[in-house]
């Protein structure tokens, strides 16, 4: 007769996602109160564990749990377990990340109407004693146009809300395609300064990686339009706050509705004592609804690992199959590289289609690894749900970016190949690799329409040009003068009988090349079409 299985519920979660547990048969047990010791003590008993933020399972831990399958965490992110430690044991790590995607677009509008209205600066006057009708006098959300920056779940939520209250939508998100932006009645823009010029109301549903923290400083609120209101529910430090504090200052700015802070907890800012802006202590996740909704899914993903199901929200997965992994092993950094590359390169509004050709040897297998490993690479960093090996296809399909993939076994010059395009419209931008020697080093072989051989490095700068003398000398010559070491670099072209065509030339450089540079070398003679800068590591 086959035991039990046994499932701990650590931390304090709603009755729905216990009931569901205890639906599946499973015995469980409730150790809310339970202290370091105990856990360590008892942890060997359980198949499953979920646990919520409060609760740190480490290497120490996952030791100790020689019975577990899966921890679930109730939420969204999984900081306080230690996942590598749990998949050298063969743990799953699930989380539940799209429990609080409703409440978080619905906190976003709460504090648009809100600053829209002056509902709390007028409940503060009132309820001190002040009946200050004229002073909070404020204005109508309908026809006025709000601007979206990140146009993922959050961000198309909000979207709906919006036009639901007769308001214009207009929304900055390049890795989503543009059929979505026209199902949902939004108008999609080419970069984040056509949304200054038009919203009254901009609000902002980003992750925060090198690129996009500050995204809102003293150069954007001075491209806005005067009177702009200012939303943030996604992450502190997308705002540098003492440029947002000089905007409301000068009147560029009419107000702002904050949920998140650089340092969080926090109960003294300088932001907090102006009278035009509206606070809350990172609320955007935090109703009943949401907190039972997290428990509950998470004890899906329990029922799932323990039952034979899919654990769909995984963020770890079983390592490939041996029998797959000295072949395919090699080229998973090599897609992820080439993901990240080709959407560099395209530089477009909306990216409507990814297509995933592998090639060779590596087509007799079960390449979806592979295609994954190209997701991440596009998509990494660039979303404000995290991405992983598994929710990687889920994410793009709810950006409305189609996912084709293809093989062969013809390979022409080369063992093996990966050829990735994104689609943009019209416009399809093409990247291709593979992997040589013993070490399996990284090589790109074909970027705008032009071959080379060429090890991918961290960091890597490419340049089209007009296909004329002495190209080559003058980018040495200025990347010399900025103190930027060259280490390889390859050319690739087509020339032909009297005519200059186009070239493309791939310098590896032992440190980040900034944009201020890039911008130098393309105004420098009338050559050079376009260059791009990218960092692999």
């Amino acid at each position: 007769m086959t035991a039990t299985q046994r499932v701990l519920v650590k931390e304090e979660i709603g009755d729905s996602g216990v009931d569901a547990l205890r639906a599946a048969g499973f015995d469980v047990d409730l150790g809310y109160d339970w202290d370091r010791e105990q856990l360590e003590q008892r942890i060997g008993d359980y198949d499953g564990i979920l646990i919520r933020s409060a609760t740190k399972l480490d290497d120490g831990l996952m030791a100790k749990a020689t019975k577990l399958r899966i921890v679930a965490r109730a939420g969204v992110g999984v900081d306080n377990v230690d996942v590598l430690a749990a998949t050298k044991r063969g743990i799953v790590v699930a989380n539940a990340p799209r429990s609080n995607v409703v409440t978080a677009a619905e906190h976003t509008m709460a504090l648009l109407l809100a600053l829209a209205r002056n509902i709390p600066q007028a409940h503060g006057s009132l309820t001190a004693g002040r009946w200050d009708r004229a002073m909070y006098s404020g204005v109508e959300v309908m026809d006025k146009t709000l601007g979206i920056l990140g146009f993922g779940r959050i961000g198309q939520l909000v979207a709906t809300r919006a036009r639901a209250f007769g308001m214009r939508v207009v929304a900055y998100d390049p890795y989503v395609a543009a059929e979505l932006y026209q199902q949902l009645g939004v108008e999609r823009f080419a970069s984040p300064e056509g949304i200054y010029e038009r919203a009254d109301f901009i609000t902002l549903h980003l992750p925060t990686t090198p690129d996009t923290e500050g995204f809102l400083d003293a150069k954007a609120f001075a491209l806005m339009r005067p009177g702009v209101r200012i939303l943030n529910v996604a992450r502190g430090l997308l705002i540098v706050d003492a440029d947002l504090q000089a905007a409301l200052d000068s009147g560029q700015v009419a107000g702002a509705a904050l949920d998140v802070f650089d340092t969080e907890p926090i109960t003294e800012h300088p932001l907090f004592a102006y009278p035009n802006v509206v606070v809350t202590p990172h609320l955007g996740a935090s109703t009943a609804e949401a907190n039972d909704r997290a428990g509950y899914q998470a004890a899906e993903q329990i029922v799932a690992a323990l039952v034979g199901g899919s654990v769909t929200t995984a963020v770890n997965v079983p390592a490939i199959a041996a029998e797959d992994m000295e072949l395919l092993g090699p080229y998973l950094p090599l897609c992820r590289q080439l993901g990240r590359l080709v959407t560099t390169l395209a530089q477009c509004s909306s990216i409507d289609r990814i297509e995933i050709e592998c090639r060779g040897r590596i087509a007799e297998r079960d390449t979806r690894p592979l295609g994954t490993a190209v997701l991440l690479g596009a998509l990494g960093g660039r979303t404000e749900e995290p991405i992983n090996e598994v929710n990687a296809p889920s994410i793009a399909e709810e950006r409305g970016i189609q996912i084709t993939e293809s093989k062969s076994k013809q390979a022409q010059d080369f063992t093996d190949l990966v050829r990735v395009t994104a689609v943009c419209a019209e416009t399809r931008t093409t990247v291709v690799g593979t992997t040589l020697g013993n070490r399996h080093r990284p090589h790109l072989l074909e970027a705008w329409g032009q071959r080379f051989n060429l090890q991918i490095e961290p960091c890597l700068t490419l340049l089209r040009y007009r296909d004329v003398p002495g190209i080559i000398g003058r980018v040495g010559t200025i990347f010399g003068e900025h103190g930027i070491n060259i280490g390889s670099a390859a050319v690739g072209h087509s020339p032909k009988n009297g005519e200059h065509p186009h070239a493309v030339m791939v310098l590896t450089t032992d440190s980040p090349v900034p944009q201020s540079l890039i911008d130098e070398i393309l105004g420098s003679w009338d050559v050079f079409v376009e260059g791009r800068t990218v960092s692999l590591a």
